[in-house]
């Protein structure tokens, strides 16, 4: 690792004194803070669950943003058309593990081509298109993490990278781009089978944002969140929903995922107001079983969840930003072959100040506070479970984190 920072280092050094049309430029960010979670459901060796916790968290988990560092580069061809690629490996700050199950390069990892006139093209593991749309507006793109909708459900949050994509995104044209992806599989005889595509469009033009978007992956368990090395696969069966939320955890057997989203802003001086909606639907549960995927639903069912968003930031002055945002998620009600009625309910409200000392480095402060009511896709009473944190043994949480965040 160390040996590998010294090439990079060297590199950028070499490319900042080549020609013009050519860099390599080596990046990154810490994000480090602090976070008290009022319950969760981890169990004190020999005592019982329910027990407050306190302890650094990196801004993947618990703040603005993920800890990372990447290598981007471009090469001037002529013309307008450039050559890029982007190497971005995401990592914890207070243990120096690797992120995304392990992945060296797990946040992104592509090459592409990037045109003036006709936009982009590129290849490898990258962000889905409802990624680069919708969460810019969200309360995520500004407040990280724990504002995500639980557990990530839409994926505005990029829980899921996506390997093996071929994407385009349009130049923009009087405001207005269109972007699009494709997935293999990756399955020999069924090139499809575990495949992903997502579209969708925006338009940016003075105080107004808005984007739409669309995302259908087949078989998700594997096909959408078995896209990190420590996941299972179809040969080393794993619920690969299991560690995101109870919500939706006990959907895997799903043949296939669809996601819409919809999200605007309009600024008014200081302050900017956004609305973001989400339908996400789990279809066919019991396409398939294992060894850790048991279907406990009626084969054809369909769970639909329905996610509202509502937020605010007002910049208070050049360096103090302040933020509210509140966010509903409503499972639709499903009959379990038990007879149980699954159908949970999550209410969540999230406040956030930001201060600016430069550019590069800021200090923050959240408070989250969500409720849960109904019955969850497992079958169990809905507890509470902020995305980033371990779940509480009640109906609520209150999360609290403060932090501080260096760009390099």
């Amino acid at each position: 690792m160390k040996k590998s920072l010294i090439a990079l280092a060297a590199l950028g050094t070499v490319a900042s004194a080549s020609q013009a049309q050519t860099s390599v430029t080596l990046y990154g960010l810490i994000d480090a803070g602090v976070t008290y979670v009022n319950s969760t459901s981890v169990k004190v060796t020999g005592g019982t669950a329910g027990h407050s916790l306190i302890a650094q968290q990196d801004g993947a988990t618990a703040g603005l943003s993920g800890s990372r560092w990447g290598v981007r580069g471009t090469e001037d061809l002529g013309g307008g058309l450039s050559a890029i690629f982007v190497l971005e490996n995401g990592f914890s700050y207070n243990t120096g593990a690797l992120g995304q199950g392990g992945d060296f390069f797990g946040r992104q990892a592509f090459v592409g081509l990037s045109s003036t006139q006709y936009g982009t093209f590129t290849l490898g593991r990258q962000y889905d298109t409802g990624v680069d749309l919708i969460q810019p507006i969200a309360a995520y793109g500004t407040w990280g993490n724990l504002t995500a909708h639980a557990g990530d459900i839409d994926n505005i949050g990029n829980l899921n990278r996506v390997n093996n994509t071929f994407k385009y995104t349009s130049a923009t044209y009087s405001g207005f781009k269109v972007t699009g992806m494709y997935s293999l599989g990756g399955i020999a005889g069924d090139s499809s089978r575990n495949g992903l595509m997502s579209f969708g469009a925006g338009y940016s033009n003075g105080p107004i944002n808005a984007a739409a978007n669309y995302l259908f992956a087949k078989n998700p368990n594997y096909g959408f969140f078995g896209m990190n090395p420590n996941a299972g696969t179809t040969s080393a069966p794993a619920n690969n929903f299991g560690s995101s939320h109870l919500a939706y955890s006990g959907f895997s057997t799903a043949g296939s995922e669809q996601i819409i989203d919809v999200a605007g802003n309009y600024a008014i001086g200081p302050a900017t107001l956004g609305l973001v909606y989400s339908n996400i639907k789990f279809f066919n549960l019991g396409s398939f079983t294992d060894s850790a995927n048991t279907n406990k639903f009626a084969n054809g069912d369909t769970a639909t969840f329905n996610d509202v968003e509502a937020n605010i930031k007002y910049a208070l002055t050049p360096s103090v930003l302040l933020g509210f945002s509140y966010n509903y998620t409503k499972g639709q009600s499903i009959t379990m072959l038990n007879g149980t009625q699954t159908g949970a309910t999550y209410n969540q409200f999230n406040l956030g100040v930001d201060y600016l000392f430069s550019k590069r480095t800021d200090v923050y402060l959240l408070g989250i506070y969500q409720h849960a009511s109904g019955i969850d896709s497992t079958g169990k009473q809905a507890v509470a479970s902020i995305t980033g944190e371990t779940q509480s043994t009640t109906p609520n949480q209150v999360a609290i984190t403060t932090g501080l965040r260096v760009r390099f």
